[in-house]
């Protein structure tokens, strides 16, 4: 620890800390543009000026200094350092003229205007008046992708979003040429930016220099209600802010959640908003002689009733699908159940993860913030990058820290970070369980190892002997002990952990997604469009969902729900994390929240669900399953279940793990419903030809 004064105040930090974040720890406002908490330091906007007492007769950038770097008064007095001296504020003032001396006086047509860093500095430092009447340089705009949209006079060249990409992202895309005035961030070649993270560099950028595409020129900050809710479109649970105009999303950008996502999302969840307004199901339809016909409510639960009236429970399925919030999952659990029906399964993937095995043996039990901790990883069937993007910037933010050998067992691929490729399926999962392959002992050697099992390996017929094999191994190289458990499962579904919480599987004598095909006479699909409707067979399927995809075309009856952004409800994450999404807007026309769907439908099928509110479903929820009334906590799982899960272990087919997504950016109904998510697939693909061709 060191002990130094910040403007007369004495304070004690660690050494390693620097000025700048000396001073802050004081109380005392620093200004910066370049330098960010989670990027390496540049020093090169020099707006965090500080007097440093006894140094040299010139301010110091407070961001590059380190408190280890200050000297005691000659009769031992603490160093001290002043951030509000008059040298400071000249300094400061300078600063600041000589960024505004090129800077284009756009701020009305700005995106950035209202949340600009610049625009709240020049303010509280910058000086009335500029003595610079040359003519401003001029930069010519960049195409980086259909993503971010560049304006590049307004760059003051903070660097910040070159240092993301690079050490965040962990590819190089963009990159400072030129020097002086001709200076200017690229991508080199004016390709499209491919890393699933690049949005980020628009809340990275201090001015309006990068801005969002799809967001340009569609509203203000001020004229926005700001909602914190919880994203869906993976298993990590990113914090986000949607925020809306009316009855419209206009955006959703992070919040800073330290345990989860830091402060990044992905392109998909920050981008797929406009999917959320197109290809909406917002009024009933009922299928007559092969088609779709708008219906008012009653009519459409009357089919409904009539169908399950000429048939029996055992007849009657339920799939729930990837974002199904935790109430609708219950209410419809609770439904099938007074039907007489064992026949549900939140597994559309046909992953063989089940409840009865215990929780620990289908969550991510080392948790996300735990990657830190690990000292060794093996990927088994998963791809990080596409599945959970922010949880690969976790592990690749483990990797620069020090020595943390990765090992990969599946189809490998660029997952930004160097790793060993130790085979593609389970031959190679079984050298390691044998000890013939050298990274058997790494994991052995390692004092927390961390094994990560994607739902490549586990959606497969052999998928059970696979978990148990993992486990297997997991136990057998120390990852799985009093204090540390290392058996990790990623998903890819926002719903799954909170429907294998739930029990939605098969209950005793019921079918699996697998066995409901071709095999029922009445199959309900809450949002589930993952599964191949060809097999469904002659069932009367009925469809709650908010999209029309690929459900809602089988359909025989259509009920429109609402989708994440229009109600509340819970969701679990890939760790077990509890987590409460909000309703930030409305569902349009005649969509409801699906609870309330299938409250309304148990009353004209005659079973009538035992709750008339949110509140009252969410009571009888927390009666029966206790866990979920503690938002923002994870109940562990027992590392006893995992060892248990070690005596699965069998034969395993010979075919390679291979990831259950094949493109990012069209995994659910709203993504595929998003013109900017289609765009961004074809780019992907090479389908569409880039400006540098």
């Amino acid at each position: 620890m060191a002990r130094l004064k910040v403007d007369g105040i004495e304070i004690e930090v660690p050494d390693h800390y620097t000025l700048l974040q000396a001073a802050e720890e004081a109380g005392a406002e620093v200004p910066r543009f370049c330098f960010h908490e989670r990027l390496s330091i540049a020093g090169n906007c020099r707006m965090c000026l500080v007097e440093v007492k006894g140094g040299p007769p010139k301010p110091q950038a407070s961001c590059a200094m380190s408190v280890r770097d200050l000297r005691p008064g000659p009769n031992g007095e603490l160093p001290e350092i002043f951030t509000k001296s008059a040298m400071v504020k000249k300094a400061r003032e300078g600063v600041m003229e000589f960024l505004l001396i090129n800077h284009p006086l756009d701020c009305p047509i700005c995106d950035q205007g209202g949340e600009c860093d610049l625009q709240d500095q020049a303010m509280a430092y910058g000086v009335d008046s500029s003595r610079y009447h040359e003519n401003k340089r001029a930069v010519e705009d960049k195409y980086i992708g259909p993503l971010v949209k560049t304006i590049m006079n307004r760059c003051i060249h903070c660097t910040r979003c070159v240092r993301f990409t690079t050490e965040v992202a962990g590819i190089a895309e963009l990159g400072m040429i030129g020097r002086g005035e001709d200076a200017e961030i690229t991508t080199y070649l004016e390709r499209a930016m491919t890393s699933e993270l690049q949005g980020n560099v628009i809340d990275l950028c201090p001015v309006g220099a990068l801005t969002s595409k799809p967001y340009a020129f569609k509203a203000r900050p001020w004229e926005l209600t700001k909602t914190q809710s919880v994203d869906v479109m993976d298993a990590v649970g990113s914090s986000i802010r949607v925020d809306t105009r009316g009855r419209e999303v206009m955006r959703i950008v992070p919040v800073i959640n330290e345990a989860v996502n830091e402060e990044w999302i992905s392109d998909k969840t920050r981008f797929v908003w406009d999917g959320l307004r197109t290809q909406r199901l917002d009024r009933p339809y009922v299928r007559r002689d092969g088609r779709l016909y708008p219906a008012t409510w009653s009519e459409a639960f009357a089919a409904i009733a009539a169908a399950i009236k000429q048939t029996s429970g055992d007849r009657i399925g339920a799939i729930a699908g990837d974002l199904a919030s935790v109430e609708e999952m219950y209410a419809l659990k609770l439904l099938m159940q007074s039907l007489g029906s064992a026949n549900i399964d939140c597994r559309q993937d046909g992953t063989v993860l089940d409840p009865s095995l215990g929780r620990a043996t289908y969550i991510f039990n080392p948790t996300i913030e735990g990657i830190e901790d690990a000292d060794a990883l093996l990927i088994v069937g998963s791809n990080p990058r596409i599945e959970a993007a922010v949880l690969n910037a976790r592990i690749r933010k483990r990797w620069r820290v020090g020595p943390f050998p990765i090992g990969v067992v599946g189809e490998g691929g660029e997952l930004r970070y160097q790793y060993t490729h130790i085979g593609s399926g389970p031959e190679s999962l079984k050298a390691l369980l044998d000890g013939k392959h050298e990274f058997a002992e790494v994991l052995k050697t390692a004092q927390r190892p961390l094994i990560l099992v994607g739902q490549g390996a586990l959606a497969r017929p052999d998928g059970r002997a696979v978990l148990g094999n993992v486990a297997k191994l997991a136990t057998a190289v120390g990852a799985v002990s009093e204090d540390w458990n290392g058996f990790a499962v990623l998903h890819t579904a926002a719903a799954r952990v909170g429907g294998l919480d739930l029990g939605f599987v098969p209950g005793e004598g019921g079918r699996d997604v697998a066995g409901m095909m071709g095999n029922l006479d009445v199959l309900f699909l809450l949002g589930a469009d993952e599964i191949d409707m060809e097999r469904i067979g002659n069932a009367f399927t009925v469809y709650i969902g908010s999209h029309g995809d690929a459900g809602a075309h089988r359909a025989d009856v259509i009920l429109p729900g609402a989708a994440y952004t229009e109600k509340s409800g819970t969701y679990v994450n890939t760790e077990g994390r509890v987590q409460m999404g909000n309703r930030a807007a409305f569902a349009p026309g005649d969509a409801r929240e699906d609870w309330a769907i299938l409250r309304a439908l148990s009353d004209v099928l005659g079973h009538r669900l035992p709750f008339d509110s949110l509140a009252q479903l969410r009571a009888r929820l927390y009666a029966d399953y206790p866990h979920f009334t503690a938002i923002d906590t994870i109940a562990p799982g027992s590392a006893a279940d995992v060892e248990a899960l070690a005596s699965l272990a069998g034969a395993m087919d010979s075919a390679g793990f291979a990831s259950t997504i094949r493109d990012f950016y069209l995994t659910n109904p709203i993504a595929r419903a998003s013109a900017v998510m289609a765009e961004c697939s074809a780019l992907a693909r090479g389908e569409i030809k880039q400006a540098a061709e």
